[in-house]
């Protein structure tokens, strides 16, 4: 069966808006040219997007090289990147495991009963790759950027100032807008879904001798505020070409897990009936890098299958883990704090003596007790006054939290409870679980409670080993020196150096949010909502 432009069901579904419990709009973050940016990252922007020219023709092999066929037809390179937290909220939604609902939606957006099935052009997405992939880097690149900096303070004999993660930007946001004095403590590395953006940008263009613009990547995420991070300047070739001009993102586009189901509806696919097992791999042309494309589609994927690590990636855990198998004996203490999203962790060495201070910080409530901790005293303009603003400790130190690293995520219970993921009253939810009425509180957290189990069915498994010798420097399945490596090649195929390829800036933005009365109540009320974002 054939389809034309006028035969083509139409895209009449509307773009996502955000409410105010989907992301940090809520509170005013947002101004209005970032919610134009929002708004035009959609799911019938990803159709227009494939339905505008014939896509690129890869032919070729890594032995004889992979060329492009149809150049001056006007196409692009499709990517889709999809993270771990989606397939979670895609599994819960249709009953599957993790692994199943990643099959499903590499065969919605690839597959022969996708969404090409009804396209102009057929035109599917070349790549579909694993966030997690680029994730294992940041764990290792953030772990080394945390004890590097734990050096340095000892040798400067200076108090040592919190790394927090800047992974989730919705936090970013809130912090450049409302408490620039946190940004000198954010991880300079970039997020996952930007890591994965720049790899695929630097590496495409410069194999095949294109544009940046002749690749276009959506990724594909839990939260609504991936948007506004794919719209950042400082996510642009501008920065890793070093021209600094305006640029061309690494990640054109962020859809939601929610959106996805959105784009199947869009072209009539009934995602739920989407084949459980992969595309055949003969259908994929390998990446143009044999090294890279072993990296990017390993032939063991690593689960994330430990409850303990948390659904936003592990960040944490893995900083611990690694600081952990450092010292013989080692081991990591937990203590609770005022709620469940607020967690303190020490290494202890096997006598007892502290080796790493780490916390955790999820939601706005408990990230404003944060944010006032790391507030810097105030100098008294009265002669022998003492600082303002922050209490002081003995011997003139700050109040400040005394650890090396803190995970902050703006979503209570972490990135599988995002604003952009499928809720449970969605239709499909409802009509799968039976509810005879509109879901409550309790049914809210069964559902989330589901999502969680999804994310962490992965296989208990041992992991692959990355290359073919043996590493002997594992953590948390994660071999140190591969990534490394695989870092140090990237930057030595792109002639670009890995100080502008994995890490980022932030800057303070002036903004008016919090500082009109009434802001914080109506901020706190929001935040007490049931149902993602803050």
């Amino acid at each position: 069966m054939s389809f034309n432009n006028a035969q083509l069901p139409p895209s009449d579904l509307p773009p996502a808006e955000i409410s105010l419990t989907d992301c940090l709009a809520c509170s005013g973050c947002v101004t209005s040219a970032e919610a134009v940016l929002v708004s035009m990252q959609s799911h019938a922007e990803v159709l227009k997007e494939l339905d505008s020219a014939p896509a690129l023709r890869l032919t070729g092999s890594l032995k004889t090289g992979i060329k492009i066929e149809n150049l001056n037809d006007g196409g692009r390179i499709y990517v889709a990147s999809v993270s771990p937290q989606t397939r979670a909220s895609i599994a819960a939604t249709f009953g599957a495991t993790e692994e199943e609902a990643g099959y499903m939606i590499e065969q919605l957006l690839s597959g022969p009963r996708g969404i090409k099935n009804r396209a102009v052009y057929r035109n599917d997405f070349q790549y579909i790759v694993d966030t997690n992939v680029a994730r294992e880097a940041c764990l290792v690149m953030g772990a080394q950027e945390v004890l590097e900096l734990e050096k340095e303070a000892e040798l400067r004999m200076a108090p040592k100032r919190p790394i927090l993660t800047s992974s989730c930007p919705g936090w970013v946001c809130y912090a450049e807008k409302t408490h620039p004095h946190v940004l000198p403590h954010l991880s300079r590395l970039k997020s996952p879904q930007a890591l994965m953006g720049t790899l695929i940008k630097t590496t495409l263009s410069r194999k095949l001798g294109i544009s940046p613009d002749r690749i276009w990547h959506v990724a594909i995420m839990p939260c609504f505020d991936k948007k506004l991070e794919a719209s950042r300047e400082e996510l642009t070739d501008a920065v890793w070409e070093g021209t600094g001009t305006r640029g061309v993102r690494d990640v054109d586009s962020v859809i939601t897990s929610k959106e996805l189901l959105m784009l199947a509806d869009s072209r009539r696919v009934d995602f739920a009936a989407m084949p459980r097992v992969p595309l055949s791999s003969s259908t994929r042309m390998p990446f143009p890098d044999s090294t890279l494309n072993s990296f990017l589609f390993p032939t063991t994927r690593r689960r994330n299958n430990k409850p303990e690590a948390g659904s936003s990636g592990g960040n944490l855990y893995y900083i611990l883990q690694h600081v952990a198998s450092q010292h013989n004996g080692a081991s990591v203490q937990t203590v609770r704090g005022r709620n469940a999203d607020v967690v303190e962790y020490t290494v202890k060495s096997a006598d007892g003596e502290t080796l790493f201070r780490a916390a955790r910080y999820y939601g706005f409530r408990n990230i404003q007790n944060l944010v006032r901790k790391l507030k810097p005293a105030k100098v008294s303009r009265m002669p022998g006054g003492k600082p303002l603003g922050s209490a002081r400790r003995p011997g003139g130190q700050p109040s400040g939290p005394d650890h090396s690293y803190i995970e902050v995520m703006a979503c209570p219970g972490g990135c599988t409870n995002g604003g952009g993921q499928i809720k449970v009253d969605d239709p499909v939810v409802m009509a799968r679980m039976a509810y005879e009425g509109k879901p409550g509180p309790a049914e809210q957290k069964m559902w989330l409670a589901q999502v969680d189990e999804a994310y962490y069915s992965g296989d208990e498994t041992t992991d692959a080993v990355p290359s073919s010798e043996s590493r002997s420097d594992m953590v948390d399945g994660i071999s140190t020196s591969y990534i490394r490596d695989i870092m140090a090649y990237w930057a030595s195929a792109t002639d670009l150096p890995l100080e502008r390829l994995a890490y980022t800036s932030y800057r303070e933005v002036v903004s008016n949010v919090g500082k009109g009365a009434g802001d914080m109540e109506r901020v706190i009320e929001i935040a007490g909502k049931i149902g993602g974002g803050w």
